[in-house]
Formats: structure tokens, C-alpha cells, sequence
């Protein structure tokens, strides 16, 4: 066994590793090009950098970045709603073009799935049930659409909500698409989350959407997370932002999901 003597792993890595830990622990995720950016460096360096805070268990690799080594908290509601803002509202648009009016939707936890809410504000006839406030309050403007909410326990973090009354309250529809957000997909196409009670509530509504739409910005691929919520192959599309690493590419033609990326 390896003795560290005592000494703090931190202590062994250069000014600019220690900048770098300390804004994944400010921000939760932090991405390969950005840090090239920030640091006037380029992108090999960055990821050298994210390599060596890595071998020392300080960070964990993720597709374009690295964020904090945990597979049982995920970061912060108020980091994640900003982290990759502009890729999660270029799918959001994405996703809004393909809704068609007079539809009926499932709209699950998550930022991504909040910024989708943000762009069908416009939309017309929609029939709308969600267990997340956020989007219930985002979409009750427009009077021509009708939004239900599940009870349940409301979570303080994210004002979302879940247990055994939202799971009862899903089962009561069947609905055209489900617009689902997800904290982790695997390189094996395996879906997780962190939160359980959140994952239960998650698998009803696959079970009674007639399509699934995940909407998730790259973030989301090879991130690790503990509970599992099923496969990339029960998801009829995946809305993202980057093109999927290549092994998920090809779980995503074998399965034949439908892939559209957010120019």
C-alpha cells in the first residue's frame, strides 16, 4: 500500500491545477475548450492538467471537461441551471421546433428541460403535465395552455417534485412525447440519476409517454451517477448539443434513436 505521508494531494499540483480545482468546486463541471480559453493555453494542456488532478482523485473525467469525483450528489441547482447555458438553449429551440401545437407532453426535473419549457411559451393547444414548478410557472402565461402539476413532496433545492403521489398522479395520462432530462449517460448507453425517489417518478414516465425525447447537452455523457433510470434504447430521441462519443454513437444507430444535434 502507498503511504502519502501525511501530505494533502493538493500540495502537489501547480498554480494553475489549483485554479483550476478551485473553479470545478465553485461551478461543478468545467470544459476543456473553456479552460484552454481562460488559462491562454491550449486545449492538449487543459486536458493534461484535467488528467493529473484526476490520477490524484481531486476531479473525474467527463466528455469536454471534468467535474467533482461524486457518484451520490449531483452539483448544485443554482450551478447547473447557468453551466452550459447556451448549448442547453440551443437544444431547447431544437426541441421546440419538433413539438407540434394541441400536443400533450410529460415535462420531467431538470435545466435542460426548463429551458425547453422557456422556448414553448409561444406554442399554442399544448396539454402540459410536469412535476416541476419551474416549468409550471413558465408556461401558465400563455392561456391557450393547459398545465397540470403532480403533488407530492417538493423538493427545496429545485422546487421539484416527487415520491408516491407524483408517481400516481403520471399513471392517470398517456401522452404524445415525454420531454425527459437525465444527469448521466453512460458509455454503454446506461441512463442514471441521483435522487431515487426522482428516478421512480422518471421510469412511469417512459412508461406512459408514446415518445421519449431526452434532452441532454454533452455534459450528461460518460458522467457517472448512482441509481439507474434504464437504457438509451428505450429513448426514441436524444436532443443534444455535441455529437455523442463514438461508442454511444453507435448504441444510438443500433437502437435506432434518433439523434438531432443543436447547430
Amino acid at each position: 500500500m502507498q503511504r502519502n505521508n501525511g501530505k494533502r494531494p493538493e500540495l502537489g499540483i501547480s498554480a494553475r491545477q489549483r485554479e483550476i480545482l478551485s473553479r470545478v468546486r465553485e461551478q461543478g463541471f468545467v470544459a476543456i475548450e473553456a479552460l484552454a480559453k481562460a488559462f491562454d493555453v491550449t486545449p492538449q494542456t487543459a486536458r493534461r492538467d484535467i488528467n493529473a488532478l484526476c490520477r490524484k482523485g481531486l476531479l473525474r473525467r467527463y466528455h469536454g471537461g471534468a467535474g467533482l469525483p461524486s457518484t451520490v450528489e449531483n452539483v448544485a441547482y443554482s450551478t447547473r441551471r447557468v453551466l452550459n447555458l447556451e448549448g442547453k438553449r440551443r437544444i431547447a429551440e431544437l426541441v421546440a421546433r419538433h413539438v407540434p401545437e394541441q400536443a400533450s407532453l410529460f415535462v420531467t426535473l431538470g435545466t435542460t428541460t426548463e429551458e425547453a419549457a422557456r422556448a414553448l411559451r409561444e406554442h399554442q393547444g399544448l396539454r402540459v403535465i410536469t412535476n416541476n414548478l419551474q416549468v409550471a410557472i413558465m408556461l401558465s402565461g400563455n392561456a391557450s395552455l393547459e398545465v397540470m402539476v403532480a403533488g407530492g413532496m417538493v423538493r427545496a433545492r429545485d422546487a421539484g417534485i416527487t415520491g408516491e403521489a407524483a408517481i400516481d398522479f403520471f399513471r392517470n395520462f398517456k401522452v404524445d412525447i415525454a420531454l425527459m432530462g437525465i444527469s448521466s449517460i453512460e458509455l454503454d448507453g446506461g441512463l442514471f440519476d441521483f435522487d431515487f425517489r426522482e428516478v421512480r417518478v422518471l421510469r412511469t414516465v417512459m412508461a406512459n409517454a408514446r415518445r421519449v425525447w431526452l434532452l441532454a447537452d454533452y455534459s450528461k455523457f460518460g458522467r457517472n451517477a448512482l441509481v439507474r433510470v434504464g437504457e438509451i434504447a428505450e429513448v426514441d430521441a436524444l436532443f443534444t448539443d455535441r455529437q455523442p462519443p463514438d461508442a454511444l454513437t453507435r448504441l444510438l444507430a443500433d437502437s435506432d434513436t434518433a439523434v438531432y444535434l443543436a447547430d
